[in-house]
């Protein structure tokens, strides 16, 4: 096991290096930020004192180089245009989409699990063709226009939800959070569902495909005829089998929630990461785009290297296989 985690960190830090040079040139090598952030009425004086200011005066294999020594000490760099710490930009948002990721993850698990199992059980009935109907639905429908007709709903028609904003939070630990109160929660519901819509049609999907496999199996039909009844045969033999498959896509999954909910929190204004992704894109604020792909970076890395841990304490056969190889 030792050996196994050895390696696997290895080539974490590898990975992160690499993905820190891709990263770090293929933003800088886009745009100049001096025509959006001077006036353009400005001389060649303050443009020169500008690029000084802003460390783009120096060859970009130095910028990298002085962007890669910061970062070793958790520094980012410094927003162009909010002239304070990208990476305190970042993390003060953060808060508000994890909150919204976790949420969209628990409704996709709560909901897609159990249905999925159904729809394996009952492959030809029809409540197995209509949930899997309902899969291909969340799979094909724009997640912008799903939230638009969510508020048209929810919010205008019915008036049981608010349309937008975040809603009252309350501090946890110094981190502000919107699910323990209820203005919160109702503010939180609308996004979360929209955002949990197509990662609930791949859960279900999942589950579906594990099940109908696991029910072929010799150690079920052994449970069956031991006299087991089916809820104990599912609750125990299929579900625990089902699982392994099913935590190596949401564990990645959860990452690619966290950076691509940009369209919910833009639809919603739910006051994320994502806005400030957009506004500094615009901008061309290099320093806080490099810091939120090397966090989104880091982040897909750390829950990848989770997830292989937990896969091999699952499944044991891994770590020996690794470990020959």
């Amino acid at each position: 096991m030792l050996v196994y985690f050895i390696r696997r960190l290895t080539q974490s830090v590898v990975v992160v290096f690499l993905m820190a040079a891709i990263v770090f040139l293929g933003v800088y090598a886009i745009g100049n930020p001096i025509d959006v952030l001077i006036n353009p009425e400005a001389d060649q004086a303050e443009r020169a004192a500008a690029i000084a200011r802003l460390g783009l005066d120096k060859p970009l294999w130095e910028q990298f180089g002085i962007f890669l020594g910061n970062a070793l000490q958790g520094d980012l760099g410094t927003s162009f245009v909010h002239g304070t710490s990208a990476l305190t930009l970042i993390l003060d948002r953060f808060p508000a989409t994890f909150e919204l990721a976790v949420a969209a993850m628990l409704m996709a698990i709560l909901v897609g699990i159990p249905l999925g199992v159904i729809a394996g059980l009952y492959p030809d009935r029809a409540v197995g063709r209509i949930i899997m109907g309902g899969s291909i639905l969340g799979f094909s429908l724009p997640t912008f226009w799903v939230g638009l007709m969510l508020i048209m709903v929810f919010a205008v028609f019915l008036g049981w939800l608010p349309a937008a904003g975040r809603g009252d939070t309350v501090d946890l630990a110094g981190v502000p959070v919107s699910f323990l109160t209820w203005d919160g929660l109702s503010h939180l519901f609308l996004p979360a569902l929209n955002l949990a819509l197509f990662k609930t049609s791949l859960v279900i999907r999942l589950a579906r495909a594990g099940t109908r496999e696991v029910m072929l199996q010799d150690y079920i039909k052994f449970a069956r005829a031991k006299g087991l009844t089916k809820r104990r045969v599912v609750g125990v033999h299929v579900m625990k089998n089902i699982m392994i498959p099913v935590v190596t896509v949401l564990g990645l999954e959860l990452g690619s929630v966290i950076a691509f909910a940009v369209v919910t929190e833009t639809v919603f204004a739910w006051p994320g990461i994502g806005k400030l992704l957009i506004d500094s894109i615009g901008n061309l604020d290099r320093p806080v785009v490099v810091a939120y792909l090397m966090l989104t970076v880091f982040l897909f890395i750390v829950i990848n290297f989770a997830v292989d841990v937990l896969y091999s304490i699952l499944d044991p056969r891994v770590r020996l296989s690794d470990t020959k190889g």
